[in-house]
Formats: structure tokens, C-alpha cells, sequence
């Protein structure tokens, strides 16, 4: 039987940066080449960027790039179901019933709202940030998904994704797939200089589309040891070894690791390293992202939209008949 695999992309910055590559772009990539019966079903999370993004234009614009970018990092446009759930009505019919269903308490305790809250307070946080994890499991489980490629910051929300169709299945009869999590755990959280996960929110991170000086900026500023050129060092102990593995070969990782224990081997040369690995790898994502247009985006959304409707359509309506909106 064809496998499914689901996942998505959230429209809340224009860009994707080192982080987003290696725990979500490169293995959806890699499961996909691992799978190439499987449907890849990918959807843009606009209606959720909503809860912190209050600009059209931006919202409109960054969908768009943020697709941009995944085609040119290795997305199968033409294999790929790249769809906007936000065009699909289905999606907001199956979380109404799914809100429902689920109580406050069960909100209460998701990552997402623990977050919002340590940011703010509940005066200032919006019922679709609230309902966040509601909509996220709506948009998994309408179209049966086997897995689910996620990090560990996202591994709750398709967990509250698996309980929910149990449950529903359980109360009213087989219903929903119950989608599997899938996470890299090498990759799942990048380290950054500050030794705190790569992330816009530190000010840590490295986009994509960054160009040579940023990059070599931001290199330079990871902090590193005061030990001295000849001195043998522990490379499980310098963060710009442990960015460098994520580019390496296994042999390249091992000559690395050699010179770290060996000695004679300058930070700067090691973050040069890092840098030269790191450019080797967004130049040709660059190139190809600035060969793709706008207007073929909006093309390639608009012809997976009449393929997954349908199926979207068929099932929300197996929810409404089950649950009795359905007269």
C-alpha cells in the first residue's frame, strides 16, 4: 500500500535558515528519495502564521518564497502535493469539530500556549495561538497521513495528533490514520555560538539566502576556547566542530577530528573550515531559488489544490456524518 508523507512549511519569515534546512528541509528530502512510491503531501501553515503575522502582503509574499526556497533546496514541484489549506474549506470545517471535541485542559499543558505564555501574558495571546495544535492536527489528519517528519519542538503537536484520532475512533469508529512522528535526532536541534538552538529568536541563525560576508560574520563570532594553536582539543567540546559535522562526509569527519586531537590546528582555520562548508552548500540553493518565478508557485499551489481537495472534501464529510451535522 502507497505510503503518505506530510508535512509543512510555516509562512512567518520570508526565509528558511541552517536550522530549518537540516531538521526539516534535507530529511523530508531524504525520506522522500527513501520512498519514491510514497505521496509527499506538503502544506503551507499560513492560517497558523496568522497568530503572530497580522500583514497580508507579508504573509502572501513569504508563502510564496518559502516554496521558492524548498524547490530550490530539492523539492519535487511536479512529485510533491504542495497545497494551501487556506483555499481548502475543509480545513477550518474539521477544526471546528476537532475544537469540539477537545478540552481546555488538553491546550493548557501543549508547548505552544507554555511559550506564548512565558512571552506574554493571556491577555495578549489570541485564541488561534491557543487553538494552535488543534488546527495543526486537523491539517494531518484530514488526508491520513503514515508519517510525519518533525523536530523535537513539533513532536507534541503530533502526539495530541495521534490521541485525537484514537480518540475519535475509539467514539464514534475507524475514522482517522494515527501518523507516525519521525525525527533526526542528529539534527534535531543545531547548536548555535551561544550554545543555544539556532533559532530567530536568539538572533543566532543563518538564512539561506544570506550572502558571503553575513555568513563569514556570523562564523567569526562563535565563541571558542583560549586554547592555544599547538594545544590537541577535544572537537565534542567546540561547537564549531559540531556545526562543521553537519556538512561533512564521514571521511572528512574523521580527518577533521584528527587534527582537533592531534594539535597544531588554529580555530580560525576551523572556523574557515566551517564557513568554506557552509557557502558549498547555500551557493547552489541560491542560484536555483533565483531561477524559479512567483508566477510558477502560484501555479504549482493551484494545481495540487484540485487534487487534495477532494480528498479533504471526502473526508470531512465521513467527520460530519459521524458526528451529525449531516441531516
Amino acid at each position: 500500500m502507497t505510503k503518505r508523507i506530510l508535512t509543512w512549511v510555516k509562512p512567518t519569515d520570508s526565509q528558511i535558515h541552517l536550522w530549518n534546512l537540516f531538521w526539516a528541509v534535507k530529511p523530508f528530502l531524504k525520506m522522500s528519495e527513501e520512498n519514491p512510491d510514497a505521496e509527499i503531501f506538503m502544506f503551507l501553515a499560513n492560517m497558523h502564521a496568522l497568530t503572530a503575522l497580522h500583514d497580508w502582503n507579508a504573509i502572501r509574499n513569504n508563502s510564496i518564497n518559502i516554496v521558492k526556497l524548498y524547490a530550490a533546496c530539492g523539492a519535487d514541484l511536479n512529485r510533491f502535493y504542495i497545497y494551501n489549506p487556506a483555499d481548502i474549506p475543509a480545513h477550518a470545517q474539521m477544526n471546528r469539530v476537532f475544537s469540539c471535541l477537545t478540552i481546555m485542559w488538553t491546550m493548557e499543558r501543549m508547548h505552544s500556549y507554555k511559550e506564548a505564555l512565558a512571552k506574554w501574558n493571556a491577555g495578549t495571546i489570541s485564541v488561534g495561538t491557543f487553538c494552535y495544535p488543534i488546527l495543526m492536527a486537523a491539517d494531518i489528519l484530514i488526508y491520513d497521513a503514515d508519517y510525519v517528519p518533525v523536530g523535537k519542538d513539533q513532536k507534541q503537536h503530533v502526539e495530541y495528533a495521534r490521541d485525537f484520532a484514537e480518540k475519535f475512533n475509539r467514539e464514534y469508529g475507524e475514522t482517522f490514520k494515527v501518523p507516525e512522528p519521525l525525527i533526526d535526532s542528529r539534527v534535531a536541534t543545531i547548536i548555535w555560538s551561544d550554545w543555544r538552538k539556532m533559532s530567530k529568536s536568539y538572533n543566532n541563525y543563518i538564512w539561506l539566502l544570506d550572502d558571503e560576508k553575513s555568513v563569514l560574520k556570523r562564523v567569526k563570532q562563535i565563541p571558542t576556547s583560549t586554547q592555544t594553536v599547538e594545544e590537541p582539543k577535544n572537537p565534542d567540546e567546540c561547537n564549531v566542530y559540531q556545526l562543521c559535522k553537519l556538512f561533512l562526509t564521514p571521511e572528512e569527519d574523521e580527518t577533521l577530528r584528527a587534527k582537533y586531537l592531534k594539535g597544531w590546528l588554529s580555530f580560525k582555520e576551523a572556523k574557515d573550515y566551517l564557513f568554506e562548508k557552509i557557502m558549498e552548500t547555500l551557493t547552489p540553493i541560491q542560484k536555483k531559488y533565483a531561477e524559479i518565478s512567483d508566477e510558477e508557485i502560484i501555479k504549482i499551489l493551484k494545481k495540487w489544490r484540485e487534487s487534495v481537495a477532494p480528498i479533504a472534501e471526502k473526508k470531512v464529510q465521513d467527520v460530519y456524518k459521524k458526528v451529525g451535522f449531516i441531516l
